[in-house]
Parts: structure tokens; C-alpha cells; sequence
């Protein structure tokens, strides 16, 4: 057992506030997150809240501090003294009667009458749910809340909130663009960054409760002793803060380390081998939350290399998991190149008949579209198809497609789009929210997994706005009700300050963002239609040997139009929706524009609602995406005196990258498609600087997207 002992974790939180002191006199580089605990400027209002909060009053059932309320209680003396610039006493009761909040983690928070003084109580049936309390306290003041009058009842919504890493053992990270890897696996378990604290901190301040340390591509090194070592030194970091280890598994593990000639999970020796490092993983990490597997896809082994069933090789490791109520997420990202069928059509296909075949300790992962975190994509259709297994849902949260550490792209809109969208099942309540949190189908087991954007950058994410995302995978998996906006703004608040402008001017400019990348990359439902291998930039000509990896796949483009035709006279991926949706899709009257050329393959010449035809639609959405980033650069430069000058200075050269890779995705695509519809680009759309040859030669370099340092 490697559970700390409360004076032993007392000394390590107790860091915190001399820790944010030191960092405060620094100069101003994101690495407080939007943990910033300054002295409220207005004088009124930090006069109020210290009126009314004169002692907080936690509550939880023991009534004792361990190592979790050691952590809230330094939180919010800490946090408290940063605010209000006074010593607040934070004090200890037995909770007497249950809460309303639902669960272990919910809370709730009062401001009442004590003794004729203003105190808050902060009360919740465990420990971790009066940190999760701690910190939803800290954001109200934070935020410019009143504490008087305060009453809220939080629960999260769905159970495991998890960060998912794919961070290498060798410190990489695929698809990171904040440096190198958080985990310096050479130098653990002896040695234990700071970082390691401080992450766990960012993510109970938002309720996440999970983290998958390494890469889904899984290395079997890491299910080996010395590995599930250094693992466990990380889950004693993370656990006061109620985060807690699950690890990637590698199919083949019983082959690679064990000797064995076969990883078939129906051979009594695969499993007895699985059950066996299991045992010895919860021997080191007691609350091991368990695997993520990634299988039968991009080349990585599975059940199917044995002639089993994705059901089959998920519910042996399941089995093996029960006893330690550990979990399995079992990634439905499958396809293969071999196949000849539409790439979006496989996961459904595969899965769609394993509907009540899984374990109830199985959640199968899903990505929120059908084809690979594109700027937009319908839904999943298994969100409407399997409503006999615990699915979850997985976002990216790091932006492989929407212009990596170097571009602003606020993804609360896109997952909220994703969350809200209605899967039409029958009966009532059929968003993918509601299938996610369970509340539709009576799931017990719930999850919800974001794919990390953190790095060894000193400000964790590389772009100092990326951080917004990270707050929101949290805030929307703990409340998937809340607004995109009110997250955003909430954000703005806590990360740069109250000043009315700049809450107002970077809420509008992250609220417009995504939809701006979406407009000058892959607009009217063009997708996978980037630079091949590193994703950045345009590359609509790119040949590549997989044809479910060419663009030309995806785009179709010919003398006759643009689009791929999923419907029913082409792949009929319309058909793995509910019949409302396939016919509101399948219909080129019908169809979303923003969706149109996903679905279908549409004549140049074809009028769209604008009047416009589909060309001159195509050229002039392009336009207005490179427009509406030049409006986010005075946008920010409007701010200029308002924003300390460190973060000011690197966000402002970025948007010119920004700008600059904009005008490469409008030129390249324009000029290469001018090359099928023979016509001219329309008045209003900017003329390309360069021939097509240009930007077909930049696109194979991946030079010109290195972040700045």
C-alpha cells in the first residue's frame, strides 16, 4: 500500500501558498493557470466578501483531516489570503445529517449565521467532494460572485472525468504541442516534480478525477515492474487531490513480457497471465482505475488478430479487473485502410452488433465524430445505436486539426455542439449528453476522456489561450449544462483579471474562434483535407499510399463539384443515423450547409440560401475565416495595457502566425479546387500571393510550425 500518511501530506500541501507567493513576484507566465489568487482590486467588493465569510466551515462525515482536506483546507487559506488580503480561518465539523448534493463528490456551499458572524459552511459526503467544494468556493470570489446570500448545490454528471496523455516513455508526446512530457519517467520514482502537484491541483479545480499517464498506442514497458513503480510514485502525487491512474494496455503485453504465444483473451493462459499483473499493479496503486485499451486500429494488435470480437478481448481484461472494481475503456476508434468501405461507416459496423455483449465494468470510448477529431463532424452514430453499453465520450482537447500550439481555437462551442446534438432515439431525453451521462439508458458506469494539451511548457499548454480548453473539458464534464460562453467567461476572469474590457473582448474573441478556423480551413463540412503527417496547414493534394488517409478520399473534388456523397446513391453513412437525421441529412435541400459537402457531393454551380453559388460560397467563407482572425488581432491589440506584457506580447505573435497560415489555407485550397470548378474567384476574395506549386511544396515541410518559445 502506498497510501500517504496525513502528516506526511500535510508538509508537501503546505507549500502551496509560499509557492504562489513566489511565483506572484515573477513576471506573469501562465503557469498559475487560472489558479491566480491576486487581491481583489475593488475595494467594495473585498470589504463584503470578508464581511461574510469571517470563518469556512467544512463538513464531511469523519470530520478529521486527511491527506485530501489537508490539500482543500491549505487551498483555501492560501487562495483566501491571496483574495481578500486577510487570514480566513478554515475549521473542521462531522457532518451530522446527508447533503443534497447527489454522490460522493457533490457539495454544497452556504453562507449563514454562526455564532452572530458571517461564516460559509462548505459540506460534502467525502473528502474529495469538499475539495471539488473548496475550489468551486475560491472561483465564486474569484469570479466577482457575492458570498452573501450564497447557496449552491454542485454533482458532477457523469463519474470519471479523465485527462488522456499520449505522452511516450521516451518523453515525447504525439500530437503535443506544449513541449515535452510532464512525466520524467528516467527520474521516478526517487525524484517527484513540483509540476506533478501543481497538475493535480489544475485538474481538481475543475473536477477532473482521472488521468491516463501514457500514450494509447500503448508500450508494453509500462505494465513491467519497475514502470508500474514510477506509475505508482505519480498516483500518490495525484490522489490527495482525488485524481486518480489509469494506464494504456497493450494487447500483445502477455507476448512481449511474459513469453506467451499468443495474446488470443480466450486461451486460459492469456488471462491467468492479465489477472497475475493486475494483482501486482494493485499491490503498488491501491486505487488503480484501470485500462484504456486502443485495438484493431492504425496497425495496433487485438482481439480480432485471433479471430475474437472487440467484445471478447475487452470483457478478459474486464473479468480480471472486477475483483479491484477496476474499469475498461475500450477505444471504438477502429478502422482499416483494407476495408474499401467508408471510413466513417467501420466503428459503427464493427460495434453497433456487440450492443449488451460488453462487461458492466466496460466503457466503450467513442470520439465525438465518426472520422478523427475534424473542426466539424456530425455526431457518433453509436451515440444513438448501442443503448446497452456504457459509452463514453472522447474529445481531443489538444489541437492536432485546429491549428496545434500555434492557433487560438476555443473548443467549448464544438463540444458543446457535440453534447447537445440530438441522437433521436425514441423517448424522451436522446442528446449525446444524456447517453454519455448515463440518464438516458440507466447506465451506472459513466466517463468522459479528453486528450491532454499539456506540456513541459512553462505555461503547460504552449499557447497561453489553450489553457481556456483544458478549463472546459473539466467544467463541461463535471456540468455538461453550462453555457460555452459562461465557461469562457468565467475563465477570462479567473486567467486575466476583471477588467470589463477584457472579460468582454477575449470572451467574444474565444467564442468566435473555432468557428473562424473551421472558415478558413475546412468549411461547409470539408474535412481531412490537411498536410499529411504533421496536420498543420493545407494539403488537398497530398497522395499518400492509404487511400482512408488522402484527402482526395474525403474532398472528391471533380469537374462536377465537391463533397463526398454519404448518402443512400453513395457510402450511406446517412443510414447509420436515426431516420429523422438521415433524412434531414440525405436531402441536398435539407442538409445543414455547415455539414453539406460532409454528406454530399455538390455541383459547382449549385445556388446555396446565400444565393450564392457553391464556388463563390466556398471562396468567400474562406475569406471570412482569414477576416475573422485579423478582427481577433485588433481585438487583442485594443487590450494592449490592459494584459500584463508577457502574455500580451507571445498571444499577439501568434495571431499573426495565425493570420499568415489562415491566408495559406485560403490560397492553397482556393487555387488547388479553381483547378476542378474552372472558375473565377469572386470579388471580395483576396488573390493568392503565390502559385499553387508554393503552397504545395510548404505543406510537405513541417519547419514553419514550431511554437514559440
Amino acid at each position: 500500500m502506498r497510501l500517504p500518511n496525513p502528516r506526511a501530506a500535510r508538509l508537501w500541501v503546505a507549500g502551496i501558498a509560499s509557492a504562489l507567493a513566489a511565483i506572484t513576484a515573477r513576471s506573469e507566465d501562465g503557469y498559475r493557470l487560472w489558479l491566480r489568487y491576486d487581491r481583489i482590486e475593488d475595494a467594495a467588493l473585498r470589504a463584503d466578501d470578508s464581511a461574510n465569510i469571517g470563518k469556512v466551515i467544512i463538513r464531511t462525515p469523519s470530520g478529521t483531516e486527511g491527506p485530501t482536506l489537508a490539500a482543500a483546507r491549505d487551498e483555501l487559506t492560501a487562495g483566501l489570503r491571496g483574495l481578500l488580503g486577510a487570514d480566513v480561518p478554515v475549521v473542521l465539523e462531522r457532518l451530522a445529517v446527508p447533503v443534497p448534493a447527489e454522490g460522493q463528490e457533490g457539495y454544497e456551499l452556504d453562507s449563514v449565521k454562526r455564532d452572530g458572524a458571517q461564516v460559509v459552511t462548505l459540506s460534502s459526503e467525502s473528502d474529495t467532494g469538499a475539495l471539488y467544494g473548496s475550489f468551486a468556493l475560491l472561483r465564486h470570489i474569484q469570479t466577482g460572485e457575492r458570498i452573501g446570500g450564497l447557496h449552491l448545490v454542485s454533482s458532477p454528471k457523469i463519474g470519471r472525468r479523465m485527462l488522456d496523455h499520449w505522452d511516450n516513455l521516451d518523453g515525447s508526446i504525439e500530437r503535443g504541442y506544449a513541449g515535452a512530457s510532464l512525466w520524467n519517467w528516467s527520474a521516478l520514482p526517487g525524484t517527484l516534480d513540483p509540476r506533478y502537484r501543481d497538475y493535480a491541483r489544475a485538474c481538481a479545480s475543475v473536477g477532473i478525477n482521472g488521468t491516463v499517464l501514457t500514450n494509447v498506442n500503448a508500450n508494453a514497458l509500462l505494465l513491467t515492474r519497475p514502470y508500474i513503480e514510477r506509475a505508482g510514485a505519480l498516483a500518490d502525487v495525484v490522489r490527495p487531490y482525488g485524481v486518480r491512474v489509469y494506464l494504456p494496455a497493450k494487447f500483445t503485453a502477455p507476448m512481449e513480457l511474459g513469453g506467451l504465444r499468443t495474446a488470443d483473451p480466450m486461451d486460459p493462459a492469456v488471462s491467468a497471465w492479465w489477472r497475475e499483473r493486475v494483482r501486482e499493479i494493485y499491490s503498488v496503486i491501491p486505487d488503480f482505475g484501470g485500462f484504456l485499451v486502443k485495438a484493431n486500429s492504425e496497425g495496433q494488435p487485438g482481439p480480432q488478430d485471433y479471430g475474437r470480437t472487440h467484445a471478447d478481448g475487452a470483457n478478459m481484461l474486464a473479468d480480471v479487473l472486477a475483483p479491484y472494481h477496476g474499469i475498461v475503456l475500450w477505444r471504438a476508434f477502429v478502422y482499416r485502410a483494407e476495408s474499401g468501405s467508408d471510413r466513417v461507416n467501420q466503428a459503427y459496423q464493427e460495434f453497433r452488433p456487440l450492443d449488451g455483449r460488453f462487461r458492466d465494468n466496460v466503457v466503450l470510448q467513442i470520439k465525438n465524430g465518426p472520422l478523427d477529431f475534424m473542426p466539424r463532424e456530425p455526431f457518433h452514430p453509436l451515440f444513438g445505436a448501442m443503448p446497452r453499453t456504457s459509452l463514453g465520450l472522447e474529445l481531443q482537447i489538444t489541437q492536432e486539426y485546429l491549428g496545434q500550439g500555434i492557433q487560438l481555437a476555443y473548443l467549448g462551442t464544438l463540444w458543446k455542439e457535440v453534447l447537445d446534438a440530438n441522437t433521436f432515439r425514441p423517448g424522451p431525453g436522446s442528446t449525446v449528453a444524456t447517453v454519455v451521462d448515463g440518464s438516458r439508458d440507466g447506465r451506472a458506469l459513466t466517463a468522459i476522456a479528453g486528450v491532454a494539451n499539456t506540456g513541459s511548457d512553462r505555461n503547460w499548454t504552449g499557447h497561453p489561450l489553450s489553457q481556456a480548453n483544458w478549463y472546459a473539458f473539466g467544467r463541461l464534464a463535471w456540468d455538461h449544462e453550462l453555457s460555452a460562453e459562461a465557461i469562457a467567461r468565467e475563465w477570462v476572469r479567473m486567467t486575466y483579471g476583471r477588467d470589463p474590457k477584457v472579460v468582454e473582448t477575449l470572451t467574444s474573441m474565444l467564442m468566435g474562434s473555432r468557428e473562424a478556423v473551421v472558415d478558413y480551413s475546412m468549411p461547409l463540412g470539408l474535412h481531412h483535407i490537411m498536410a499529411e503527417g504533421h496536420h498543420y496547414g493545407p494539403g488537398p493534394w497530398d497522395k499518400v499510399s492509404r487511400p482512408d488517409w488522402t484527402p482526395a478520399t474525403y474532398h472528391q473534388a471533380d469537374a462536377a463539384g465537391i463533397g463526398a456523397n454519404r448518402s443512400a446513391s453513395g457510402s450511406n453513412a446517412i443510414a447509420c443515423y436515426a431516420p429523422e437525421l438521415a433524412a434531414r441529412w440525405g436531402s441536398l435541400e435539407t442538409c445543414p450547409e455547415n455539414l453539406l459537402l460532409w454528406f454530399h457531393h455538390v455541383p459547382w454551380g449549385r445556388r446555396m440560401r446565400s444565393g450564392h453559388t457553391l464556388w463563390d460560397e466556398l471562396c468567400l467563407t474562406y475569406q471570412s475565416g482569414v477576416d475573422q482572425v485579423r478582427a481577433m488581432r485588433r481585438s487583442w491589440d485594443s487590450l494592449q495595457g490592459r494584459i500584463d506584457p508577457e502574455r500580451f506580447t507571445r498571444v499577439r505573435r501568434l495571431l499573426a502566425l495565425q493570420e499568415a497560415a489562415a491566408c495559406d489555407w485560403r490560397d492553397g485550397c482556393l487555387l488547388y479546387f479553381q483547378q476542378f470548378s474552372g472558375r473565377p474567384i469572386p470579388p471580395g476574395v483576396e488573390a493568392a500571393s503565390h502559385p499553387l506549386a508554393y503552397y504545395e511544396a510548404a505543406s510537405r515541410s513541417a519547419s514553419g510550425i514550431t511554437p514559440l518559445n
